[in-house]
């Protein structure tokens, strides 16, 4: 019975890990989206600090930022959990 449960089970298996794979890839994904925004932060600040840019600027740039790093942890199932 093993080996027809095998043959049976093997396509459900099969769609489990792609899924799985799939599931693994978005966090990824994720994960260096938050690191390129939490980069450009840095630079915004130290363009600021060079005065490469205005205050003005800073304060859209960080704003537009801020927003996207913001909508990134509210999409985390982990943060939605946490705020139930």
């Amino acid at each position: 019975m093993l080996l027809i449960d095998d043959i049976l089970f093997a396509p459900a298996r099969g769609i489990m890990w792609i899924l799985e794979e799939i599931h693994q890839a978005a966090k990824e994904e994720t994960v260096n989206e938050t690191e390129s925004i939490t980069e450009q932060l840095r630079n915004l600040y130290l363009r600021l600090e060079t005065r490469a840019i205005t205050e003005a600027q800073f304060d859209e740039g960080e704003r537009v930022l801020l927003d996207r790093l913001d909508s990134l942890e509210a999409s985390r199932p982990e943060h939605a959990a946490i705020s139930r």
